[in-house]
């Protein structure tokens, strides 16, 4: 029953984040179905467990033989022996309530995870890990040009990948806009950052922003901001992976909400 109460709780509790944008937070968007079939899977399961330990078990003999028969042999049987196992019975059923007890404590995870919502990955996590963008990997390519308008709305790893490995050619005077979360950077100053996935967020790496010109300060870590700029060909090195971070010449920013998806 304990096991059967974890799966519900446990499937519930994967089956709320799943029908709302709670998973965003732990998954890309296209795991959604994958969830929402597992979390079932989990409840029906348990639904099942439950009715197999609370429906009504007969007691018979599979063999049809007579207890009666036994009953001579059962009277042989020493005071001693009764005795004996009369003592380990009780002990057993001492231990088996201990068993159950302690399996109970098991509900307090499962009950964690679906009154409680842990937050994005944010600037705790961009601050133990290098930037995502490195000299090893091959971005060698045609960048497309950049999406109308003025400015031209893009993401951090677009913009970052485009000024390092295009030395900003893709870019050239136009302005763009970008949406991240603050951090400190290798020098102190503050930096934008954005999460990114492969799959989920065990393996999400942050991509950094240094920002010159009108840059924001006075900001708490993980602000979500919206920084409009140019670019520009000034690096620096992240002390966590000695990787070049890009910078972006800011000419105006405003704190935003976070997205509901945090993740890039």
């Amino acid at each position: 029953m304990a096991q059967a109460c974890v799966m519900i709780f446990f499937g519930a509790a994967v089956l709320r984040a799943s029908v709302t944008d709670l998973y965003l937070r732990y998954v890309k968007e296209g795991l959604r179905p994958f969830l929402i079939a597992a979390s079932l899977l989990l409840i029906v399961a348990a639904v099942m467990t439950l009715w197999y330990e609370l429906r009504p078990h007969t007691d018979a003999l599979e063999d049809g033989s007579n207890p009666n028969d036994h009953a001579g042999e059962n009277g042989r049987n020493s005071a001693e022996q009764s005795t004996s196992v009369s003592t380990a019975d009780e002990l057993h059923d001492e231990h088996s309530h201990h068993e159950l007890r302690v399996a109970w404590l098991l509900l307090l995870p499962a009950l964690g995870l679906l009154l409680v919502t842990p937050p994005a990955l944010g600037s705790y996590a961009a601050g133990q890990a290098g930037t995502a963008l490195t000299a090893e990997q091959d971005y060698d390519y045609d960048y497309p040009p950049l999406p109308a308008g003025d400015p031209a709305t893009t993401t951090v790893f677009d913009y970052a990948s485009r000024a390092l490995f295009d030395k900003g050619q893709s870019i050239g005077n136009r302005r763009v806009q970008l949406t991240g979360f603050i951090t400190p950077g290798p020098d102190g100053q503050p930096i934008l950052a954005r999460m990114i996935l492969s799959c989920c967020a065990a393996d999400g790496r942050p991509v950094k922003l240094g920002m010159a010109g009108n840059a924001p300060t006075d900001l708490a870590d993980d602000t979500w901001v919206q920084v409009t700029g140019r670019y520009t060909d000034r690096v620096t090195r992240d002390s966590i992976n000695d990787e070049e971070i890009p910078y972006i010449d800011v000419e105006s920013w405003r704190q935003v909400t976070a997205p509901k998806d945090p993740y890039e």
